[in-house]
Formats: structure tokens, sequence, C-alpha cells
């Protein structure tokens, strides 16, 4: 893994001119985590914020009766853990390694002096955190409002669109965690799969999904 390139294509950096991807390479210090290995947990003293730099990580809460539920799934170049950069609070949720990762640490107090001198960093983290927002807003109403069926077409659907528009997508977490990503148990998900295998909807070999019917796919959200 590059760091500097990295950071330079992140979605929370790009644009920016070299000599300040520079100074954040400077302060940015890699960590290396085997798959499971959890980065923090909930409650752990934030210290500054992460992004992954290579694999894939998980953001999840364990209720009282001990049963995880995964918020969100990030990938290379995706930033988690910022919350603390602004107040310094402990972390709200757990981060896991799904698979070896390598992850840039950017420490809160560095990170801070280095907004101070370069108002810009701050103006591209504030429309990430926004759009973050707005992803939250979705999965909520997602989770309160629409059936399982409905979020899970919603979901392959984004799968599609993250893969250029391609008609077969590839599950790029377990079905397990995919049912706690979408509020629901891995059993009902496979009924709800061999429902639109079914429908004609989609054919599922394994981790790979090919969607038959697009727009019907759009119908059920």
């Amino acid at each position: 893994m590059k760091k500097k390139e990295t950071i330079a294509s992140s979605i929370l950096f790009e644009g920016l001119p070299s000599d300040q991807i520079d100074i954040l390479a400077e302060i940015a210090i890699e960590k290396k985590y085997q798959r499971g290995q959890n980065i923090f947990f909930e409650g752990d003293l934030g210290t500054g914020f992460y992004m992954v730099g290579a694999g894939k990580v998980k953001i999840f809460k364990v209720s009282p009766s001990g049963k995880e539920h995964i918020l969100h799934i990030f990938g290379t170049g995706e930033p988690f853990g910022e919350v603390p950069v602004f107040h310094g609070k402990p972390f709200p949720a757990s981060a896991e390694a799904l698979a070896k990762t390598t992850t840039i640490f950017f420490p809160r107090d560095k990170f801070v002096h280095l907004v101070e001198r370069n108002p810009s960093i701050a103006l591209n983290m504030l429309a990430v955190l926004s759009f973050r927002l707005r992803r939250f807003a979705t999965q909520i109403e997602n989770l309160s409002l629409k059936e399982v069926p409905a979020r899970l077409a919603g979901y392959l659907l984004y799968l599609s669109q993250e893969q250029d528009d391609s008609e077969q997508v590839e599950l790029d977490i377990s079905k397990g965690q995919l049912a706690s990503l979408l509020g629901t148990i891995p059993e009902t998900l496979s009924r709800i799969f061999a429902k639109m295998s079914d429908e004609g909807l989609i054919i599922v070999q394994g981790r790979k999904i090919t969607l038959l019917n697009m727009q019907g796919l759009m119908d059920k959200e």
C-alpha cells in the first residue's frame, strides 16, 4: 500500500494540492490488522480517525442481548471514526477488520492543527460527513419503513451501480453480514433470495448474483 497515493485518491482528500497531501502523509500512521481483529471498541477514547488503506472494515454495534448489528462496511480510501476529530468523545460504535487490512490513522491533535492552517481540508471533510448523514437517514428510513425484500432489492441495485452498472454483481461480504446490514436474520434473507429467484428477478450462485429483471427489482424498492 502506498500511503500518499491512497490519501490523495480518497473521497476525503481528493483535489487537495500535493503539498497538503505530503503533510497529511507525514502525520498519518499505518496500522495493520488481521481478519476478525478489532480496530477499536465502542466507548474507546477517540484519539483520531482512520482510513482504509487496503482491505475492508465493518462498523457495528452490539445490543445488550449480544446481537450484532452492522452499520456500515468501508473499503479502500474510505474514512471511518471521524467523530472524535470534532469533539474528542469516545467512539460511538466498534470497528473490525473483515479481511487482512491496513489502515491509515490520523492522530486528532495533529490533524486539528493541520486543519487550522489549511481550512480547505475541513471543507472536504464536511462534504463527506454530509454525505454520510444522508446515507444514515436513508438507512434509518429503510429499516423503519421498508420490508426486508425492498431493502435487499435496493442493496442489489446499489451494488450494480457500484460495480459499473453490471447485471452480475458480487457480494463482498458474507450473507450473514448482509443480513445484519439489512436488519434481518440469515434465515429470512435466504428465504427472500429464494423467492426472488423463483420470481425470475435474480440468479444466485454463491456470492455472484445475476440481476435478471432490473425493473422488477426497482418495483420492489
